[in-house]
This record gives C-alpha cells, structure tokens and sequence, in this order.
C-alpha cells in the first residue's frame, strides 16, 4: 500500500469488486504519521472491507493494524466513517453468498486416503447448503414466496459470524481500555514531571548547583560502573584479607601438637596388647 499517494476527492464514491460505496468524510487526524491513518488509508480500508467482509483481512491489505481501524470508528468524528463500514459489510456478505453459492453449484474437492496416503480426490456437494441458498435467492419458487428459517447450514454461518463479531467486539474494547490506560499513565507522568519542576523551581541557586552536580556524579558512577564494596574509602568495602581472616576464624585449624607424627612412642605400649603381623620385627 502506496502510503503517499494523493488524496482523492472526499465526495468521490469509491468503487469495489461487489458495488459502489456511499461516499463519506474521513476521520481528521491530529497528526501526520508515515504509518497513520490518513483519508486514502481510510478509503482503502473500506473498499477492501466491502470486497472480503473481513476486518482483518482489509487492515492487511492496508497494512495497518486491527486496533487502529476500531480506535478511527470511535473517534468522535468518525460518524461518516462508521456508516461507510456498515455499508462495506452489507457488500461483504454477497462474498459469503457467492462462496456459498460456488459450493453448492461446483462442490468441493475432498482429499482421499489409502492406507494412510494420499490417492487422489473426489468432489462432494451438499443438497441442503443447494436446497438453503435456493430457498433464500429464490424464496416464491422454493419456499412459497418467503425465505425458509435457517437450517443446520444456515445456523452454522451465524455462529460463525457471532464468533467474529464477538471477536471485533472484544478487540475494540481491549483497544479503548488499552488506550484510557495510556491516558491515565501519561496524565501520571504529568503530574510527577509538574511536581518535579515545581520543587526545582523553589530550590535556591546554591542548591541547584548542588543538585546538579549530584546527579552529574552518580551518572558518572552508573558510567564506569562503581560498586561500594570495591570501594577502599567505603564503609561498606569489602576487603578479601577481611573475608579471609573471618573464615579461619570461624574454622580453627588443629594444633600441630596434636598430630600424629609426633606422638611418643610409649604411645603403643600404652594402648594394650595387640597381635604380631609378617611385618614385625623379631618374628620367628
């Protein structure tokens, strides 16, 4: 999507695979984005909104973004906006009826397997979706002259188009609260950022100079990435002989009195009897 292409005229009626569309007013932008939603955005989206029926499909083929498109139809001044989207939907659903339709006349190609492999495939139609769209197209020829309730195929299709307008809905209900969440959080940083200037404001020029030179220093900290423990002229420096000398207090060593290669030599005697090995000496 050619994002800097001409405006065309807002009264021009725009003109889709399915019909022509009402003309309508695109949503003002406050500002000028690359990626914003600008009025040939807008027009674009509604022509491919009227040929898929699909809103994420039209938000591809514009490359913008789900959230963008249900912000633009809360705008305040999106009311043109919303009634070309509606009308864009109407024409969408003559693409349902056309696949339909395509289905019940041509069938569909079911794969067919063999022993858990792919051998060929078959062409299956569906009476009752014939039987359904004959009824609704042609209603005094196939349902005495009124459309017939919706049938098993019928009420599948309304299911799945409640799924995916339940889905719209919650999207565009996360946007707004994603966007009332931004608002409170820019409206917090404002107040913060007042209160701020406003304590700035009443500090005298002694302490400004103070001030500044604090915040020049722990930026120049945070710069050569300074830790107090490594720091001698800290209180909390700590030093590895301090380590050191902690552990051996906390694990004294033995006494080299006590070890066993100065042991007297009456020791053995001392310990009682004990018997004579090959090793001995003065062994017969």
């Amino acid at each position: 999507m050619d994002d800097h292409a001409p405006d065309t005229d807002p009264t021009q009626h725009p003109r889709t695979a399915r019909g022509t569309l009402p003309a309508f007013t695109p949503v003002p932008r406050a500002k000028e984005r690359s990626n914003g939603w600008k009025p040939h955005i807008q027009r674009a989206f509604i022509e491919a909104l009227a040929d898929t029926g699909s809103v994420a499909s039209a938000c591809r083929a514009v490359g913008r973004a789900e959230v963008g498109a249900y912000l633009l139809r809360r705008h305040p001044e999106a009311a043109s906006f919303r009634a070309a989207w509606r009308a864009a939907l109407d024409l969408g659903i003559q693409r349902i009826e056309d696949v339909a339709m395509d289905r019940a006349l041509n069938g569909v190609e079911v794969p067919v397997y063999s022993y858990g492999k792919l051998v060929g495939s078959r062409t299956v139609h569906n009476d009752r979706l014939l039987m359904f769209m004959l009824r609704n197209r042609a209603p005094e020829r196939f349902a005495e002259g009124r459309p017939k309730g919706p049938d098993a195929v019928g009420k599948m299709e309304r299911e799945r188009l409640k799924k995916q307008w339940r889905k719209e809905w919650e999207a565009e209900r996360n946007a707004a609260a994603g966007e009332e969440e931004a608002e409170t959080l820019r409206s917090l940083n404002a107040k913060l950022n007042a209160g701020y200037e406003n304590w700035h404001a009443q500090l005298s020029p002694r302490t400004r100079a103070a001030w500044a030179e604090y915040k020049r220093l722990e930026a120049l900290d945070r710069e050569e990435g300074y830790l107090c423990y490594d720091d001698p002229e800290h209180e909390l420096y700590d030093a590895p002989e301090a380590r050191w000398d902690a552990v051996e207090e906390a694990m004294p060593l033995p006494s080299p009195e006590g070890s066993a290669s100065e042991a007297p030599e009456d020791s053995a005697e001392d310990a009682g009897p004990r018997c004579r090995t090959i090793k001995d000496e003065g062994w017969d």
